[in-house]
């Protein structure tokens, strides 16, 4: 549940733009790597203060400065008061459990968006914030700790590879933006894996665990649906938005993003589906299995009633009962009971009811 509800009960009361830390408590050193490059020129670093970023804001190169860890507060409003930041817009980094959304402030964009990636041990889709600073010639992205997608894309920038290098600071926006929405292709696929274990589950042995499963999978998808479903208004309002910072060149590649974004969409809102059918199949399953014990209890309990009937009557303390002093009275009893319950079970069979 905190996947869904991060605790702010530490911000009650404070003023709008308070810098607090909202998301799960770290202690590692924050990491600070800088990229800096044109068609001619790359530089890669990783620094130890955040003030060896401020010098590459009014550099006519375009410049990608990372952030991994949000827990040192300082750092947060050192680069906000140096770039010029909002106080509300730091607030929105630090409180890592928003929705995806996107604000055009003029001087800068800020999209902020969930990384995801699925843990194949414990079988569980584990979100990140990525918060997404876009200026005229810099991108500052914040995430909760160290571990990305984006390592395509560094690696284009150290090759030189594809247009990357050519275009401005809108483009690696994109980029980076489009590399976290395709990831989610990555997750949605081992869901699909995980559905189809599952539907043959259903049909051969269904259990209780297999119930429990089920659950697991509807909170893991409407985990997902929450965290991808508002970023289809922050991609089209950022392809559609007026923004200087977003070159016209760069709008068709958004709307690839945006395509990306409702196929992800459909393809959750899917598995609902058939996780909701799942659910549906167990109880009828669960139904039928309990009508064949009803079904096999029936039967038996309909072959001993007769059975009974008969041995009721010579069970009764009359003196004068015809058969009892029959010398093969007894086994004629039994063979005369075994006869009632072969024909009913020739019967039954003839019915189809076994």
């Amino acid at each position: 549940m905190l996947r869904l509800f991060r605790r702010a009960s530490n911000k009650v009361g404070l003023p709008p733009g308070t810098l607090v830390h909202i998301g799960e408590k770290r202690t590692e050193k924050v990491k600070i790597t800088i990229i800096d490059y044109d068609e001619t020129h790359f530089q890669e670093k990783e620094v130890e203060t955040i003030e060896e970023c401020f010098p590459f804001k009014d550099k006519p190169t375009v410049t990608w400065i990372n952030i991994d860890g949000l827990h040192e507060v300082e750092i947060i409003e050192k680069i906000g008061k140096h770039f010029e930041i909002h106080p509300l817009v730091l607030e929105d980094i630090l409180n890592t459990g928003q929705q995806p959304k996107m604000e055009d402030l003029e001087q800068y964009v800020i999209v902020i968006l969930k990384m995801l990636l699925y843990d194949e041990e414990t079988k569980e889709i584990k979100p990140e914030q990525v918060s997404l600073i876009l200026g005229p010639n810099f991108v500052i992205t914040f995430q909760e700790r160290e571990g990305d997608v984006f390592d395509p894309i560094r690696d284009r920038l150290r090759k030189a590879k594809g247009r990357i290098t050519k275009m401005k600071a809108d483009y690696l926006a994109y980029s980076l933006i489009d590399t976290i929405v395709d990831h989610y292709y990555v997750v949605l696929e081992k869901l699909g894996e995980w559905i189809e274990g599952l539907e043959e589950e259903l049909v051969t042995n269904p259990t209780h665990e297999t119930l429990q499963t089920i659950h697991t999978l509807k909170r893991e998808l409407i985990f997902l649906r929450r965290s991808v479903w508002p970023l289809r208004e922050a991609v089209i309002s950022l392809e559609r938005g007026e923004s200087a910072l977003i070159h016209e060149s760069t709008g068709i590649y958004l709307r690839d993003v945006y395509d990306h974004t409702i196929q992800v969409i459909d393809t959750i809102e899917t598995f609902r589906d058939m996780v909701s059918g799942m659910l549906d199949v167990y109880l009828s399953s669960l139904s039928n299995r309990m009508n064949e014990v009803m079904k096999v209890l029936t039967i038996i309990a309909t072959i001993f009633i007769p059975l009974t009937f008969v041995a009721g009557i010579y069970g009764m303390n009359f003196k004068y009962i015809p058969e009892l002093e029959f010398h093969w009275g007894y086994a004629a009893s039994l063979i005369l009971m075994g006869i009632i319950a072969f024909v009913m079970l020739l019967y039954f069979r003839n019915k189809r009811w076994l």
